[in-house]
């Protein structure tokens, strides 16, 4: 028997996400059915997208880049900070049979990526609640959730890095917390980026679509 002071590891879990199935714990953010927009609406746009693969910030087990990349047949390059998310995307990408497709690189955003490196596409779903509520949502851990005092802090490091790896043209889509922040994101990012669309779930979740100018 453990002693009293051992503590147990959690216990991976697993759900359906889109045509993939994929692995969890409770140090990781659960994915969000809604979520399987962003991946539909990405392999939609590598349709007609120069070539080159898909970009996924703040990736996390890896969901939503890995089913933008098994619709549309790209390969992926996944960028997550939390070594336990990054190798849940690892495993989740093993078990989609894209392991040879998809280079996870557990790394902050601001050191991820070289200075010559380009994407046609970005995906990003990074933090975007505001630091006072995120006690709404108990059970999820606070790095993936919080994005500072305003909601805006990773977001405005994935437009950063959006804005450097995506030629003219290019498009970042962003998981935001409803229109209101959609709206935000725009003037925040409009010298770089063209706001171009937002697609809704309901008041606290949508995806943005940016057009690098």
């Amino acid at each position: 028997m453990p002693s009293s002071g051992s503590t147990l590891a959690p216990v991976p879990r697993r759900c359906r996400f889109g045509p993939l199935e994929i692995d969890f714990d409770d140090r990781v953010l659960a994915p969000r059915p809604w979520t399987l927009a962003q991946s539909e609406w990405a392999a939609q746009l590598a349709a007609t997208a120069p070539p080159g693969p898909i970009l996924e910030l703040c990736a996390g087990a890896g969901q939503i880049g890995l089913v933008a990349a098994h619709l549309s047949g790209r390969t992926l390059v996944q960028v997550e900070a939390d070594r336990v998310a990054a190798g849940y995307a690892t495993d989740n990408a093993e078990r989609a049979g894209l392991a040879g497709a998809v280079e996870i690189r557990c790394a902050r955003l601001e050191t991820a990526l070289g200075p010559d490196e380009r994407f046609p596409i970005v995906l990003a779903d990074p933090p975007y609640l505001r630091s006072a509520d995120t006690a709404r949502w108990p059970a999820d851990p606070p790095s993936a959730i919080d994005g500072g005092p305003d909601g805006l802090a990773l977001i405005r490091a994935c437009l950063e890095v959006a804005a450097q790896a995506l030629p003219a043209g290019g498009a970042l889509l962003l998981q935001v917390a409803g229109p209101a922040q959609a709206e935000l994101v725009a003037e925040l990012a409009e010298t770089t980026f063209r706001d171009e669309a937002v697609r809704v779930t309901d008041a606290e979740r949508a995806v943005q679509l940016l057009r690098r100018r």
